[in-house]
């Protein structure tokens, strides 16, 4: 088990979401490609779920597979690893980021080889692989067209399914312009804003290094216990060029995304494509077993990453979060994510899955990851990343678990906790909450605008500024049945 401070760097160290959605807000045309894009890819899962009869019948049989792999981790991935180890795969377990970055470097180094090419991964972002490698000398080219576009820019990403959706067609032109030259094959001359010759442009550019590449690195979608079979589904081919061309493939995987049996993909190969991208099946979903003598590569490494996920997994309510199968159909239909985007939760899991995945990989209330405990409060509760969930993970209850361990971490020193004490010590005593009463209404009479809470000076001109509340009664019910049993009385 890992310890807090040793947990990699899912924390990219941005401000605290507060002061960080602020700066976001800001910018306008940042705001204009979020709505527009998560409005169009909300639209069409819509459309190709509602095709399907027994939708909520896989969500709840995602949901029911989920659960009980949670219960019986430990025996899946023990039977993960015999079946990837019979069939000529080698299995490798990591603690913490530190131990798999060092894993895969020494398995690159171990090669000769100086570059990799790398399917899409959130959990080698999780862990900083890129910039492990880096610094050991070895040049990682992302592949997967919006990584490549962050790459280029020297950006992080900022969605689960669409790590540019922050860039429009105009900046990812003049992006590839500038940069493309530096890192291998330059942009075509003239290149315009449309989608095929941007498509095309990263095609010519990419090509080379799928058939120069010895070395590829990639994520896993699933893991299969019972066969030892890893997949990856993906939308562009670029994945299954770096998972078929290379001679070396080392898959890192979170050590949730084993599955036990293979029948069991039934469900989830129904559920990701309509939840993420509004297609009834991915364009391609590529499954391997181990090594096949002269059919892909002959080496094949499991890397099974931990990173805070046993610690997760003890937390009965917090747990839910492991179930993700990173659709991004949450991002896509929150209202804050769509306002501020993924960069303002400093993590490489944004939205609200990211919310409540972060702080417990990070672990709550750690010195070094201190503003990760902002992104419990980052939501409205509003429930619609639930409804939208094709795991159905309850979203808004773990937000609120996590909140309530985010106050307990700092002593019960936070304004919320402090205001919850005085709100406790009044209510539990009638003389001051008689006191209280008399203070609310005379205060009301002084602040009150047509039946409504003015604005309130001082440090408490945020909640009145963004809510419209109702003067508090003049009278008490207290005090009017006092006055009305008097009147009986005489």
């Amino acid at each position: 088990m890992s310890t807090p401070g040793d947990r990699g760097v899912v924390w990219l160290g941005s401000p605290a979401f507060p002061e960080a959605a602020r700066t976001a807000l800001k910018d306008t045309q940042l705001r204009a490609n979020l709505k527009r894009a998560t409005g169009t890819i909300r639209d069409k899962r819509l459309a190709v779920a509602a095709e399907l009869d027994d939708w909520e019948e896989l969500r709840e049989s995602a949901a029911a597979i989920k659960q009980h792999t949670a219960r019986h981790l430990d025996g899946h991935l023990v039977q993960l690893e015999k079946a990837v180890t019979r069939a000529g795969g080698t299995v490798h377990w990591a603690r913490d980021a530190a131990e798999a970055n060092r894993i895969v470097t020494e398995l690159v180094c171990a090669t000769g080889e100086s570059e990799v090419v790398k399917v899409k991964s959130m959990v080698t972002q999780e862990i900083g692989l890129n910039e492990h490698l880096a610094e050991h000398g070895i040049t990682a080219y992302e592949t997967d067209l919006a990584e490549l576009i962050v790459q280029l820019g020297d950006d992080r990403p900022s969605h689960i399914l669409v790590p540019a959706i922050h860039k429009n067609r105009t900046e990812i032109r003049d992006l590839f312009r500038a940069e493309m030259g530096h890192w291998g094959q330059p942009a075509p001359e003239g290149l315009t804003d449309e989608p095929r010759e941007l498509a095309e442009a990263a095609r010519r550019h990419l090509r080379q290094k799928f058939l120069t590449a010895k070395v590829a690195v990639s994520g896993a979608n699933f893991a299969c216990a019972d066969t030892g079979t890893v997949l990856v589904v993906e939308s562009e081919g670029n994945g299954r060029m770096c998972l078929t061309l290379p001679e070396t493939l080392i898959t890192v995987m979170g050590i949730e995304k084993v599955v036990p049996t293979w029948s069991d993909l039934e469900v989830f190969l129904q559920l990701l494509p309509r939840s993420s991208t509004g297609e009834r099946m991915n364009p391609y979903t590529s499954a391997w077993t181990g090594t096949t003598e002269g059919d892909g590569p002959s080496s094949f490494h499991l890397v099974l990453l931990d990173n805070g996920r046993t610690d997760t997994l003890a937390d009965p309510v917090g747990r839910q979060a492991l179930g993700c199968i990173r659709c991004s159909a949450c991002l896509n239909v929150c209202p804050v994510f769509e306002r501020t985007g993924g960069h303002a939760y400093g993590s490489v899991y944004p939205g609200p899955i990211g919310a409540v995945l972060t702080p417990q990989l990070v672990g709550i209330g750690s010195d070094n990851q201190s503003s990760a405990d902002s992104l419990p409060f980052a939501s409205t509760l509003c429930g619609a990343c639930y409804d939208a969930c094709p795991v159905k993970i309850n979203i808004p209850e773990v937000l609120a678990h996590l909140r309530a361990k985010v106050v307990e971490a700092k002593g019960g020193h936070t304004v919320e906790a402090l205001a919850m004490k005085a709100a406790g010590k009044v209510l539990d005593s009638p003389r001051l909450f008689g006191a209280a009463q008399k203070a609310a209404a005379l205060g009301g009479k002084v602040l009150a605008r047509d039946g409504r809470i003015g604005r309130i000076p001082g440090p408490l001109h945020g909640w009145t500024d963004t809510r419209d509340t109702p003067a508090p009664p003049t009278e008490s019910f207290r005090g009017w049945w006092r006055k009305n049993r008097e009147e009986e009385r005489s």
